[in-house]
């Protein structure tokens, strides 16, 4: 590879080479066709060398063309901004202002000078002496007789916590679509999460993990990813429960009554059947919401529109959009009518005048699911559950989203994210979610990414970020190339904008970090204090070949957990089911292959049985019979010593699953496949939610986990 073409990568944060996290190593040196497309799609030209050279110039004096950064992000600790000056002028006047606008006394220095762009200009770094309090201030820099205006973002050193004095924490982690109750629609809805928390509560839990709760496709509700949504700034229709909108009427149910009962009786949730029965319902609701609301409703309902402003207006815009264009237009947004491919094409006012009311239909669906959501926080404060709801903050969003269409200039054109190869994924994975342009994030000074985290911590006591190695690299592909490779965000900024958000929302962050992760980025968060997670099948030693780690070992900070929602249930590991599973879909190359991963399982049980034992955790009356290895069975009791085994752990959290208390033998999402040959996202739970306090093994468990919690 040339030297300039290296040179521009490198500035621009595009990766040459890499390295992936497989059980063994391997380094890639990434192709040129990659690392040119990347760099071209990042807005810089680069096919010859007279390219090249302009774009590293380009960007060498960029910082040289404005007086003043769009954002100037800063810890506490060293809080700094630099101001560009023409050579030979003067500073008149540096302000700083807080959120209200009200000037800060504060003292500052010029610690460096640097004279650059053919000595045109100086560009002079201030340093602020004392502390300042954590927030957002406006920055005003007057020179001669001009003002200049920046942003400067002061986070604190370490995000928040709860004083939890010393106590460990428990609760539940679970998927709101998969809970099955006597009175639900077929699909978890958020009355039943109120129910959650009441019993949450009784049974002495303080957090409840939920999956991404955002808005999905409207007319593709078989779409059920919780990672993929339309938009990471709403919430999901499909979890308002019908029955609590203030404009339903009994009679509503009894023209539905028949596919209800089939919706509810299934083992699998149906989604192609409820949401548009739910949908219709809420038609009647709107309609008679327009129609014979009182006063107080409809200002409310006006005061979220205005609240949620012009992200609402976009998303309402985008499905009703989509709901008129996808019976004939094939290939998403990007192939409808050019004048309706972003909120600002030409066609887009006829449209918007000819659809109102279908438009404001899609905002009354938010309405309504943040009024019922509202309620759920409300009752969390009742009921002074210590963490309350954690909710989950996908990596990115789909392309053919909302989010996307609205703002298609922040992402990087034809890429998608994914990861290189690990462990869990031998052959790497492409997830298609788009990908946010870092130059543009900082012209934007933030603003896109701070809007989705506080959207995502609203009522939330904790946030799980999905792949949080995306705040310093993100594994990008082209589209049509057959490899990919790293793109480097602002490290620095995007971290401290997480903790200072996490600051001013009071809200615990916690980093997923399951796959490459990059030398130093734990002890880099962990320092600022987002809590890491921790599950039993990957706490193990020589790379998941060894024993499991005993629960003293497990990191203090952590939030742990059996497994997620990505790996089989207790029992279905325990059979090896999920083993059988994927070789039933070529995902296990052969019967060789099978059989060892049977062979590694059998030893993995031996394993676990093993550091059960050690723990001391077996309940009294169901100890451990024999080894379990020629056909004895599951092991009675195992799914309490295992509950019993976690909570021993001196880590923060331990959230359970209702699978292994349940004894579920079927996963639900299996990665790498979509509902064609698995129903991901779909399991129900086998028990009403209204039965779960006296079910037996649910019982026992929580009797298990509170011995040591």
């Amino acid at each position: 590879m040339e030297e300039s073409l290296r040179l521009l990568a490198e500035k621009l944060g595009v990766a040459t080479n890499f390295s992936d996290a497989g059980l063994v190593q391997k380094d890639y040196c990434v192709d040129e066709k990659i690392i040119r497309k990347i760099i071209s799609s990042l807005g810089f030209k680069c096919d010859t060398n007279d390219d090249i050279n302009s774009s590293i110039a380009r960007l060498d004096n960029k910082r040289y063309k404005t007086v003043l950064e769009p954002i100037y992000v800063c810890c506490q600790d060293k809080v700094c901004f630099d101001v560009v000056v023409p050579s030979g002028a003067n500073i008149s006047k540096i302000t700083v202002k807080d959120s209200s606008h009200h000037p800060q006394d504060i003292e500052y220095s010029n610690i460096a000078s640097q004279t650059s762009y053919d000595g045109k200009y100086n560009k002079i770094t201030y340093l602020v002496h004392q502390n300042i309090a954590a927030g957002y201030y406006e920055l005003d820099v007057k020179i001669a007789d001009k003002n200049y205006k920046s942003r400067l973002a002061v986070a604190p050193k370490k995000c928040y916590d709860i004083d939890n004095q010393n106590n460990k924490l428990w609760g539940f982690a679970l998927q709101l679509y998969s809970v099955k109750s006597k009175r639900n629609w077929g699909v978890g809805d958020f009355t039943d999460l109120i129910n959650l928390v009441d019993m949450s509560s009784n049974c002495g839990a303080d957090i409840i993990g939920l999956n991404p709760l955002n808005v999905l496709c409207h007319d593709f509700p078989e779409n059920a990813s919780p990672y993929q949504s339309i938009s990471r700034l709403f919430l999901n229709p499909i979890y308002i429960d019908i029955e609590n909108v203030p404009e339903y009427e009994p009679t509503d149910k009894q023209l539905i009554e028949g596919v209800l009962a089939e919706v509810k009786s299934s083992e699998y949730i149906q989604y192609n059947k409820i949401y548009p029965l739910k949908v219709k319902i809420l038609e009647k609701c709107f309609k008679r919401f327009k129609e014979q609301a009182d006063s107080s409703r409809k200002e409310a309902y006006n005061n979220f529109c205005h609240e949620y402003g012009a992200e609402l207006d976009k998303l309402a815009l985008f499905q009703c959009l989509y709901e008129t264009q996808c019976p004939t237009v094939w290939g998403g947004w990007r192939a409808w009518p050019e004048g309706l491919r972003s909120p600002q094409g030409k066609d887009i006012p006829d449209f918007i005048e000819k659809h109102q009311g279908r438009i404001e239909f899609f905002k009354f669906m938010q309405f309504e699911a943040y009024r019922q959501f509202d309620i759920v926080k409300k009752r969390i404060d009742e009921k002074g559950l210590k963490i309350g709801m954690y909710r989950d903050l996908a990596v990115g969003v789909g392309k053919d989203s909302a989010e996307y269409w609205g703002d298609s200039s922040l992402f990087i054109p034809e890429c998608g994210a994914g990861a290189p190869p690990d462990a869990f994924f031998p052959c790497g994975q492409q997830w298609g979610l788009g990908v946010f342009s870092p130059l543009e994030l900082k012209e934007r000074a933030y603003e896109p990414f701070i809007k989705i985290l506080r959207a995502n911590m609203k009522n939330a006591g904790a946030l799980r970020m999905d792949h949080v190695m995306s705040l310093m690299r993100l594994f990008i592909i082209p589209d049509n190339y057959d490899g990919g490779t790293y793109l480097y965000f602002n490290f620095d900024d995007m971290l401290n904008i997480v903790v200072l958000e996490s600051y001013l929302n009071r809200c615990i962050i916690v980093g997923e970090s399951i796959g490459n992760v990059p030398d130093g980025f734990i002890e880099a968060i962990r320092k600022r204090n987002i809590h890491s997670l921790s599950v039993l099948w990957s706490e193990r030693s020589n790379a998941g070949w060894g024993g499991f780690y005993a629960p003293q070992d497990y990191p203090s900070e952590a939030f742990v957990s059996v497994g997620t929602h990505d790996m089989p249930p207790l029992k279905m590991w325990w059979y090896g089911y999920d083993i059988e599973l994927a070789y039933s879909l070529g995902m296990i190359d052969d019967e060789e292959a099978k059989t060892g991963a049977y062979h590694k399982r059998e030893a993995d049980r031996g394993l676990l049985l093993s550091s059960l034992d050690a723990a001391g955790v077996w309940p009294e009356d169901k100890p451990r019979q024999s080894n379990y290895i020629y056909g004895d069975g599951y092991p009675e009791g195992i799914e309490e010593a295992v509950s019993r085994y976690m909570s021993k752990s001196s880590s923060t959290v331990f959230l359970a699953q209702f699978e292994d208390f349940l004894h579920v033998v079927k996963q639900q999402n299996l990665p790498g496949t979509d509902r064609d040959k698995h129903p991901n996202w779909r399991l129900k739970l086998p028990v009403n939610l209204e039965d779960l306090s006296s079910d037996c093994a649910f019982v026992r468990n929580v009797s298990a986990i509170k011995r040591e919690r």
